[in-house]
């Protein structure tokens, strides 16, 4: 027998537990930990995943709402040039509103001082958005009003893009 065998093998079975079960803790337990962050990583990364996708979702159904209100046309780079009825004039501000609302629920649900990669890349989708509507004259002029009583430090993140977007010169 060789003598690591033979050492081994003169062990009580006591001592072969207890070295097992100091195995176990350096190796097994590091292990365990790390597994345990990286599948709390994983399913975080998930979650934010799905927050992006049942957002993107609504903005899609926003998107669908517009498109059946074709006749306010706010689709059309810039504002509306056609004069608009009352009853159009109410529509798009409903509309509005619904979207100052996705853009709010994307900003506490995505937005962080601190973003990782990952979530930086999310919130610059939702940034994009924002920063296309404010580019309307019409949807800016009707911010003040749809912004009352939302987030504090969301009015004040979408009040900068507007004043970005309204302190550039129009394109034609």
């Amino acid at each position: 027998m060789a003598p690591a065998m033979i050492g081994l093998a003169a062990w009580s079975l006591l001592e072969q537990f207890e070295f097992l079960s100091y195995l176990v803790t350096v190796v097994g337990l590091p292990f365990a930990i790390l597994v345990f962050i990286f599948e709390q990583r994983r399913e975080r990364q998930n979650e934010e995943e799905e927050i992006f996708q049942r957002l993107a979702d609504e903005y899609t159904d926003f998107l669908k709402l517009v498109l059946n209100n074709a006749d306010l046309q706010l689709l059309r780079r810039g504002s509306s040039e056609v004069e608009l009825t009352e009853e159009q004039r109410e529509r798009k501000l409903a509309l509005f509103s619904i979207l100052v609302s996705i853009f709010e629920r994307a900003y506490m649900l995505v937005y962080e001082d601190t973003m990782s990669r990952q979530t930086r890349r999310l919130w610059q989708s939702w940034e994009d958005y924002m920063s296309e509507w404010c580019r309307r004259a019409d949807f800016r002029e009707a911010l003040a009003r749809l912004l009352e009583g939302e987030d504090e430090d969301f009015r004040r993140y979408i009040a900068r893009l507007a004043s970005i977007e309204a302190a550039k010169p129009t394109a034609h």
